[in-house]
Parts: C-alpha cells; sequence; structure tokens
C-alpha cells in the first residue's frame, strides 16, 4: 500500500475504516525498523457496552498491528497530534466521529462545546495534520447519506460531522471511502 503524508478513511459503521488504519500502519511498521506508529484514540467509556467495545478493539488491533502504541484523548486531538507527530511514526486517529460526540454531545452536557468550539478545535486538528512531521491516518463515518434525521440536534450533529468531513478532506492528501470493506479512493492517488 502507498503511504502519503496524510489520510482520510471514512465510510459507514463497519465498513472497514479502521482495518484500512491498520493495514496502513502494519505497512508503514513493516517498511524500515526505525518506524513507529502511535493510535490517538477517541473513545471515551461512557457505558458498559462502550466499556466492552473498547476492550474489544484493544485487543484485536494489539493482535493485528502489535507495534502500535495507544494514546487516549478525547478532546484536544490537535495537540495530541502535533505532539506524537514524528518524523519516523505515523499517528493514527481513531475515531473522528466520537471526537466530535465528545464536543458537541459529552456525557457531561457541561462540557459541551459551543459552535465556534468545535468549530476552532477543527482548524487546530487540520492544523496539526499539514504540519504533521511523518504520515497521519485519520477515521472518520459517513453518515450523512440516508434521510434527513427527525430530531433537530440530531440534525445539527450531522451537519456538525459533514462539515468536519469535508475541513479533513481538504486537509488530506488521500481521502478513502471504505464501502463493504473495499477502499475507493476519492482524492489522490491509489
Amino acid at each position: 500500500m502507498n503511504i502519503t503524508h496524510s489520510e482520510f478513511v471514512l465510510g459507514g459503521q463497519k465498513s472497514g475504516k479502521s482495518r484500512r488504519a491498520e493495514m496502513l500502519t502494519s505497512d508503514w511498521l513493516s517498511a524500515a525498523p526505525s518506524h513507529r506508529a502511535v493510535l490517538i484514540a477517541t473513545a471515551q467509556p461512557w457505558d458498559d457496552e462502550m466499556r466492552e467495545r473498547i476492550v474489544r478493539h484493544q485487543l484485536d488491533r494489539a493482535r493485528r498491528v502489535p507495534g502500535m502504541a495507544t494514546v487516549e484523548e478525547p478532546l484536544a486531538l490537535g495537540a495530541a497530534l502535533r505532539q506524537h507527530s514524528a518524523p519516523h511514526t505515523m499517528v493514527v486517529v481513531d475515531c473522528l466521529t466520537l471526537w466530535l460526540t465528545n464536543q458537541l454531545m459529552p456525557a457531561d452536557p457541561i462540557q459541551s462545546a459551543s459552535a465556534d468550539g468545535w468549530q476552532t478545535a477543527c482548524h487546530a486538528l487540520c492544523g496539526a495534520v499539514a504540519a504533521a512531521r511523518g504520515p497521519v491516518v485519520l477515521v472518520g463515518n459517513e453518515i450523512g447519506l440516508g434521510v434527513i434525521p427527525m430530531g433537530r440536534d440530531v440534525r445539527a450533529f450531522v451537519d456538525a460531522l459533514g462539515q468536519l468531513n469535508q475541513a479533513v478532506a481538504a486537509a488530506c492528501d488521500r481521502v478513502t471511502l471504505m464501502v463493504a470493506g473495499l477502499p475507493l479512493v476519492l482524492k489522490g492517488a491509489a
């Protein structure tokens, strides 16, 4: 697989997004003994099911990509990317959709970001992608292909995610849409 400076991998739930990021990471790690990889995980264990899901993902990832370290950062994504980016380190962010959820619909509503707050964080993230000193892979969901949601808050979230996806796609060298485990390159070389 051809490694670019930055790739945004998006698709529906269980479309193969994380698996593609893991394949890119495995290729990166096997390309040179000096290469490192760091996953910035954005999920938070809000409930029992989410805790179980996180543990399952950790175990699966450790088995598939044993050389990748994990850092948990649910909010300050731009700062975390800048901190962990290095010439011989691939940084994988999984996932932007949960990060936006943490910004706009946190478990503690007092921590909710304003519209300007999440957009400022989005600009910081895109700036960090552009300034990254090594390769970056970002994973996110495409949820705007269905019907318009009935609730105002859900419509606002879908709109915000669409804006986030557009900004990240513009900041990345390659954009890949995953469908049924198959990559469709939307931007950049395959």
